[in-house]
């Protein structure tokens, strides 16, 4: 189980509770760096270093030669953007639900390379509009958030990348908030960046980055070292010719053995067991909260995922969340800062976001509900 003590913890979308495997894994190589050093301890899990890019690849149906790991999405998400050539006039098509991780170095490139950065509409639901999408051979990059972080929907990957082939530009996919949640086997897209930390359930600190084979000439990597390359001569160099061209050299080798662990762990429990599961928790939380007084569901998409956000009439955001951490149920909150465009959009400032992962039981969200009710008079 999940459980910290009494706490009800519905923040996977933050920074999910590890399973003691990962745990052990990750202190486990830590003590054994102490006993031998870190180049050592490293060298003794060299095999299981290389098969985790298989297990990666496994998690996300693409080919080990695909992975590179990172120590963040955020950390994956700029490497694949910033080797992304852009020109004057080039567009960048983004969603109304763009992070603000993603949009302040998209407004700034756009901005350095004199290329303009355009808002794709959303349909009712609130996931882009195929039908609105404007294409042409300017557009080099469609960066699409799966699942936002600050509502319930999930973005129709295949359909927007498909319509993105026609006029050949990239789409680097935003899987932060969807990598453990969501079965992403079958999605087709170029670049998709991650997380460990949320809802995979790994060491904070941990990323994956997936670059697919057939677009990786199209991309210049701008941060490369001597693990991205070798130096073969006085004025010359060679990068590597996988998507590990996209990681440096240093790295925790205990996160990584950790990240390693939790998508195995994931794996083993079922990713469509998995989805399934999230989304019967998420159903339950988000209809429970229908009927609380003074509560308003704030979640769009035709299709929905693990996270939940509302807002009450009478207790502000953050002063809900606190009271709740005060009961013992673990929620947090996004600010207007986060998502920009659409919360403005929505003319809200903050909502509360819960997020039940598979471990979170059915008996814990109706007493999650009641504490919520209470919370909110």
């Amino acid at each position: 189980m999940g459980r910290v003590s009494d706490l009800i913890f519905l923040d996977s979308a933050g920074s999910s509770i590890p399973p003691a495997p990962v745990v052990d894994e990750v202190i486990g190589h830590l003590r054994r760096e102490t006993e031998i050093g870190g180049y050592r301890a490293a060298a003794e899990r060299r095999d299981d270093l290389e098969a985790g890019y298989g297990v990666l690849a496994d998690l996300f149906g693409c080919q080990p030669s695909e992975v590179a790991f990172t120590d963040s999405a955020t950390r994956s998400w700029l490497a694949a953007f910033d080797a992304v050539p852009l020109e004057a006039g080039d567009r960048i098509l983004v969603t109304e639900v763009e992070y603000a991780g993603n949009a302040i170095p998209v407004l700034r490139r756009a901005a350095e390379a004199g290329a303009v950065v355009e808002v794709m509409p959303s349909d009712i639901h609130g996931q882009v509009d195929l039908g609105a999408l404007d294409l042409d051979n300017r557009v080099k990059l469609i960066s699409l958030v799966h699942v936002p972080t600050n509502g319930g929907l999930i973005n129709p990957v295949n359909d927007i990348t498909a319509a993105a082939r026609e006029v050949g530009a990239l789409v680097l996919l935003d899987a932060c908030q969807s990598t453990g949640q969501l079965d992403l086997r079958g999605l087709d897209y170029d670049m998709l960046a991650c997380t460990g930390r949320k809802w995979l359930r790994g060491p904070r600190g941990t990323g994956a980055l997936v670059v697919r084979d057939e677009v990786r000439e199209r991309l210049t990597p701008r941060l490369v070292d001597l693990h991205s390359g070798e130096w073969t001569g006085p004025q010359e160099f060679r990068l590597r010719s996988d998507a590990r061209v996209f990681e440096l050299w240093e790295c925790s080798i205990a996160d990584r053995l950790g990240m390693i662990a939790a998508a195995r762990y994931a794996l083993d429990k079922g990713l469509d067991v998995i989805e399934a599961e999230v989304a019967d928790r998420a159903k339950r939380l988000r209809e429970g909260l229908r009927s609380v007084p003074g509560i308003t569901v704030r979640d769009l998409g035709e299709r929905q995922s693990g996270i939940v956000t509302f807002t009450s009439e009478r207790v502000p955001a953050m002063e809900l969340k606190d009271r709740l951490w005060q009961q013992d149920v673990a929620v947090t909150v996004s600010q207007r800062g986060s998502t920009l465009i659409d919360m403005s959009k929505r003319g809200l400032d903050e909502v509360v976001r819960a997020s039940p992962h598979y471990f979170v039981t059915h008996e814990e969200i109706d007493q999650a509900l009641q504490r919520i009710s209470s919370s909110a008079r």
